[in-house]
Parts: structure tokens; C-alpha cells; sequence
């Protein structure tokens, strides 16, 4: 045999493999020529003449809701003032002091006070909130802090005499007002074992006095106490003295409002030190704080105390028999915090994917030998960085505002199940989708190449100003924890004939098909109207959750021997609306069930030519949401204004936009 031969013949099939990876590479590199038919092009094709048609107008109003009027005043009322539009320049203190011009205008002039409807209508002061976020994420927090966690604590946590003393001057600013929970060495998801500022009680004044014991004990990041706040809700372990052999007792964390300015001059009280934290990363408009007390002196009236009181006496009474119980209630009633987190990062991933899909359908680039350039967002790789983006753009605003609603609800109905729903769902979801969304504001960025680097095109502060958004309300790493923990509580319920949460209702029959083999007829289903079934796009996911949280259990049950919605679908207005929420819906749950084919191959609940099916479709349904994605982004109905990015505004204005910079 000749051995010249034989080598050709043993490498013959590595080149093979080698022109072929060079094919598929070069069609991501090539934009596609829908004009020349191929046989590996004819699903493209098919999908670019079949493009869908809808109602652009119908589809935005679905998703603005009732609450659109709302937002529009606020929008509008910005847009009318030029000065109190936040400039691409500005200092630090300039900033502050223009959010706080913002937030009196929005207020006193505007007439719009969102602080009212933190009780009795939850979704219509989050719709407000997102609106304010869209102006200046800055005043969007401001707002919040004020709104939501000063004045909602007084709300959620204190009694009628807090409410009638203090509602009015919350509503018209006039008590502008601060949330001190995090210390210097405690953060907030700790603060229930954790906390070190104390609030003893005095007896012969009937007083508390709050004091930090010690430097690691400082409220610190406090938003509003810098430079405008004039009153705080401080969480500090509250302590009675018995003036016996038992010694002082600590009836846990609880909330007490404390001046921390006087309301004439605004001079820092007695007793307070106030430290300015300083220029952060982003979010400058924010005047965050330090607070250190020393024996600060406060009536006994200002111990917030729905869930526990102090008598004249100095007695405790509480509906609650223990400190958990007590914190876990207190924490039930702020977790509003983290609804309108989420919310509002859902409104950062809008405003950055309007602004790249935007300019990639104008950006034009290379093309066909001795053919006109092309769209860049007609390249593969640039429609499998945004339009799943897109799709789960969508699918985080259903999500988001489904959690929103029933938030509200408890808010209503005081339905202590559902308390415990919207705790933890509260958590995945902030999680999920501000960790989502700040890693989507960088491929944003990189989306639109060197232009994206551009100050004036609002990306790089999108993504400063979102990045702390991973951090508070629960660092994303410990809320993932406790959703898990309570997963794993919940299938230990399922298994001792427990009962099940509404949320996670599911899991009794999800779990029951996970212990059982993966049926082998349907692994291997491949054709689109099967994937496309929302059936079994559910079912793949309820499937992976339970494969995965019986992994844990098994995982955790060796070491503990050694170490001890998807939504619903609603109504929509008509049916083109309809097909066009189905396509990106599709594409949201293919394009998540393709990243984790590992999980359904290991255990063949997938077949391979299945797999191989969903990977297609999935590129088929990125590319025909390639095709709409410009509607689609339209339908977010941001105005001009919000989406004030050169890259995001049509022809006309990215043309005077090139001129501008020299081209």
C-alpha cells in the first residue's frame, strides 16, 4: 500500500470537517443573499417574504395598560421643560441638585404624586415610577427612596397616628425622607440578625435613644441623607431595660422615624453626623449618605409599630410571638422595593434595545461581492446578540408586570400566602432580570460598535447607572438562595403531603413526570408546530426546574450527612398583535431551551435530531423577529426624548448625526 495514500486517506475526512466549519462560520460573517434561492437558504427566504404584519399602535397600548395616560403626563411634561432635562455634562452636585429641581417640579408644578398610590394602587405608582426612570434613572431612584421605602415604611409598618401625621408632608415633600437600613458591615438581607444600631427604651421620658455603637454599626449608602433628606426610618434592634438579674432584653429589629434635620434652616440635629459617600460610579444625581447617632432622643410615638409596641410602662406586646416572625412580616411589607427593581430594569433593557436595534437596521455594512452594503442586523450573529434579546425584552415586561399585579393584590386582599409568593418571586425576578439586563447593556454597546461608546448615546450611562441594580434590595447571588430555599421547602411539603403555594402548584405534577423516564415518542417530535406548542415549551421548563431541584435535594442530603411564569396568556386587542407576542414568545423560550440543551440531552428528554430541530427554528424565528424587530421596538412607545440617542433616532437624524462627527 502506498503510504502517500493512506495518509490522504486519513486526513480526507478532516478536511472535509474543516471546509464544512468554514462554510457555517462564513455564513455569519457573510450577510445573507435572500435574493439568490439555495437550498440552505430557502427557511430564510421563506421567512423574510412572510413577514408579519401587525398593528403597531394596537400592540403598544397592550403594553402600556391603563396606566398610559400616566405615563404620558410625566413624559410630556419633561419634554416642555428643557431645563430640567438632565444634561450629558454635569457635575456631581449639579446633578443632585437638578434631581432634586426634578422631583419638586414633577410634584408641586406637574401636580403628579406618586406617594399616594403606594397603598391603594400599587401598579398605578410603578407605572409612574418607570416613566420618572425614563427621565433620569437618578430621579427615578430619588423617587423611590422617598416614596417607596421612606413613606412606604411609614405606611407598611406603622399604625393610623403615623399615617395621619405624616402623610401629607411625605405627599408634598415637605418631609423628605430617607430608608436607613444598611450599616457600614451589615448589608439589607441580614439586617434581622445581623443589625448593630440599637434603640433603647427610656422610661422616666418615655424615649428611645438610638446610638451607633461603633464604627461598622454607620448607615451607610443611604440615599437622600447627603444633602436633602430631612427625616429617616432607622432600623435598630430595639432594647429594654429590666433593671434586674435578666438584664436588658432585644426584642429584635424594628423601625423608628427619626428628624435628622431641622425643617426651617435644614441644619443637621443634634446628636446626628451626616457623611457624604461621595461620586459613584453611577446614579450621581442620588445624594447617598452616611449616618451616625449618638443618643439621638426620640418620642415613643416614633417606634413604627404595627407588628410590636412599647407601652408608657415599657412593656412589649406583639400579634407575633417571636423575632422571625416579626421579621419575616416587616420584610413582607417592603417588598415592594424589589417589585419596582425589577420593573424598572425591564425599563433600562427597552431603552437599550430600542437604541441597538435601531441602529443596526440603519447601519449598513460590507454586502455581496459587487452588491449594495447591507443591514448590519441582516448578519447572523448580530440577530443572535439582539433578537432573543428582544424576545426576552418582551417576556421580562409580561413577567414584570404579572408580579407587579399581584403585589398589588396582597396590597388589597392581605392574602398571607400570596405574601409569601411574591416574596419569592420577588427575588427571582430581581435577580434574573437585572443581572440579564446588565449584561445585555454591554452587548448593546458592543452592538453598536464604536459608536456605542458615545456619551450621547446613553448606553455607557444605562450601564453605570443599572450595575447597582444586582447589589440592592438583596445582592442577586443570596436572593437566587433564598428562592432556592424555597423551592427545596416547597418540595419537602410535596413529598410529606404538604400543600403547595399557587405558585409553585406545578410542581406536583412536574415533579411526578421528572421520577418517571422521559417519554421516548415525544423526544423525538420535530416539527415546528410542536416546538412552537406553548405546551411544551412549559413543559420543558417545568421539567428542567424539577430536574434541578431534585438534583439539589440529593446533593444537599450527602453533604448534610458529612457538614451536618411564564404568565398566563391574556387577552390581546387583535389577533395580528396576538401572532406577533406568539413569535417573539417562541423565540424567548426556544432560544432558552437551546442554551440549556445540555440539561434535556443528558437524560434524553430531547432527542439529538430534536435538538437539532429547535436550534433551526430558533435561528428561523430570530430571523423572522429580525424582520419586525423594528416595530417591535416602536411598540415599547418610548418617545423621542427618552431614546434621545443619535444611534436610536431615524434616517434623517443619524445622517445629521455622522455630519456632526465628521463623517
Amino acid at each position: 500500500m502506498n503510504p502517500n495514500q493512506t495518509v490522504e486517506d486519513e486526513s480526507q475526512p478532516s478536511i472535509t470537517a474543516m471546509t464544512r466549519r468554514i462554510q457555517r462560520l462564513s455564513i455569519h460573517l457573510t450577510p445573507l443573499p435572500l435574493f439568490q434561492p439555495s437550498p440552505q437558504l430557502n427557511m430564510l427566504t421563506c421567512a423574510k417574504a412572510n413577514k408579519l404584519e401587525f398593528d403597531k399602535g394596537s400592540l403598544s397600548s397592550y403594553m402600556r395598560g391603563k396606566y398610559r395616560e400616566s405615563q404620558e403626563k410625566v413624559l410630556e411634561f419633561f419634554k416642555s421643560r428643557p431645563y430640567l432635562q438632565t444634561p450629558i455634562e454635569i457635575s456631581m452636585n449639579e446633578h443632585r441638585e437638578l434631581c432634586m429641581r426634578q422631583l419638586m417640579a414633577l410634584v408641586r408644578e406637574a401636580k403628579i404624586k406618586p406617594f399616594r398610590y403606594i397603598v391603594e394602587d400599587p401598579a398605578k405608582y410603578f407605572a409612574i415610577a418607570e416613566a420618572v426612570g425614563n427621565i433620569d434613572i437618578s430621579l427615578g431612584i430619588k423617587l423611590g427612596v422617598h416614596c417607596s421605602l421612606w413613606g412606604g415604611s411609614v405606611l407598611n409598618l406603622g399604625t393610623k397616628k403615623h399615617r395621619d401625621k405624616y402623610f401629607d408632608g411625605i405627599d408634598n415633600l415637605d418631609y423628605l425622607g430617607c430608608f436607613a437600613m444598611t450599616e457600614l458591615h451589615h448589608g439589607e438581607l441580614c439586617f434581622h440578625c445581623g443589625l448593630q444600631t440599637i434603640a433603647t427604651f427610656d422610661r422616666i421620658t418615655d424615649e428611645f435613644i438610638i446610638d451607633t455603637p461603633n464604627d461598622g454599626a454607620i448607615k451607610w449608602w443611604i440615599g437622600n441623607a447627603a444633602v436633602h433628606g430631612k427625616f429617616a426610618t432607622v432600623f435598630a434592634k430595639l432594647i429594654l431595660t429590666t433593671h434586674d438579674s435578666k438584664g436588658d432584653s432585644d426584642m429584635g429589629v424594628h423601625g423608628f422615624i427619626v428628624p435628622i434635620r431641622d425643617l426651617k434652616t435644614h441644619q443637621t440635629l443634634p446628636g446626628i453626623e451626616i457623611h457624604d459617600c461621595g461620586h459613584k460610579i453611577g446614579l450621581n444625581g442620588v445624594d447617598n449618605g452616611a449616618l451616625r447617632f449618638c443618643s439621638v432622643r426620640i418620642p415613643r410615638d416614633n417606634l413604627l409599630n404595627r407588628f410590636g409596641d412599647v407601652s408608657r410602662d415599657g412593656k412589649y406586646t406583639s400579634s407575633l410571638p417571636t423575632i422571625n416572625k416579626r421579621f419575616a412580616a416587616m420584610l413582607g411589607e417592603l417588598v415592594g422595593g424589589r417589585v419596582g427593581l425589577a420593573s424598572s430594569s425591564v425599563g433600562f433593557l427597552k431603552i437599550a434595545v430600542t437604541i441597538a436595534v435601531r441602529y443596526s437596521l440603519l447601519r449598513q455594512q460590507f454586502g455581496p461581492p459587487k452588491q449594495p452594503e447591507v443591514s448590519i442586523l441582516d448578519y447572523q450573529s448580530h440577530q443572535h446578540k439582539l433578537m432573543p434579546m428582544l424576545a426576552s425584552t418582551y417576556a421580562f415586561h409580561f413577567a414584570t408586570r404579572d408580579l407587579v399585579d399581584k403585589y398589588s393584590e396582597i396590597k388589597k386582599t392581605h392574602n398571607e400566602q400570596l405574601v409569601g409568593d411574591v416574596h419569592a418571586l420577588s427575588a427571582g425576578l430581581k435577580s434574573y432580570v437585572t443581572s440579564y439586563t446588565a449584561k445585555s447593556l454591554s452587548t448593546c454597546r458592543e452592538a453598536c460598535g464604536g459608536h456605542g461608546y458615545a456619551a450621547v448615546n446613553r448606553l455607557g450611562s444605562l450601564r453605570n447607572d443599572h450595575d447597582i441594580f444586582q447589589t440592592f434590595e438583596g445582592d442577586n447571588t443570596v436572593l437566587l438562595q433564598q428562592v432556592a430555599g424555597d423551592l427545596l421547602k416547597q418540595y419537602k411539603d410535596k413529598f410529606q403531603g404538604g400543600p403547595l403555594s399557587v405558585t409553585w402548584n406545578y410542581l406536583r405534577e412536574s415533579m411526578n413526570t421528572y421520577l418517571s423516564q422521559p417519554n421516548p415518542v415525544t423526544a423525538r417530535w420535530e416539527s415546528a408546530d410542536h416546538l412552537r406548542d406553548p405546551k411544551f415549551q412549559l413543559d420543558a421548563f417545568r421539567y428542567r426546574t424539577s430536574r434541578l431541584l431534585q438534583s439539589a435535594v440529593a446533593r444537599l442530603r450527602k453533604h448534610s450527612k458529612t457538614h451536618g411564569s411564564f404568565g398566563a396568556w391574556n387577552s390581546c386587542p387583535d389577533a395580528s398583535s396576538r401572532a406577533a407576542l406568539k413569535l417573539v414568545c417562541d423565540l424567548y423560550a426556544l432560544d432558552r431551551i437551546w442554551n440549556d440543551i445540555g440539561t434535556y440531552r443528558n437524560v434524553d428528554y430531547v432527542a439529538p435530531n430534536k435538538a437539532k430541530a429547535i436550534h433551526k427554528l430558533t435561528e428561523y424565528l430570530s430571523f423572522q423577529v429580525r424582520n419586525i424587530a423594528g416595530e417591535l421596538v416602536d411598540a415599547f412607545d418610548l418617545p423621542p426624548y427618552v431614546t434621545r440617542a443619535p444611534l436610536a433616532m431615524k434616517s434623517e437624524a443619524y445622517a445629521q448625526y455622522t455630519q456632526l462627527v465628521g463623517f
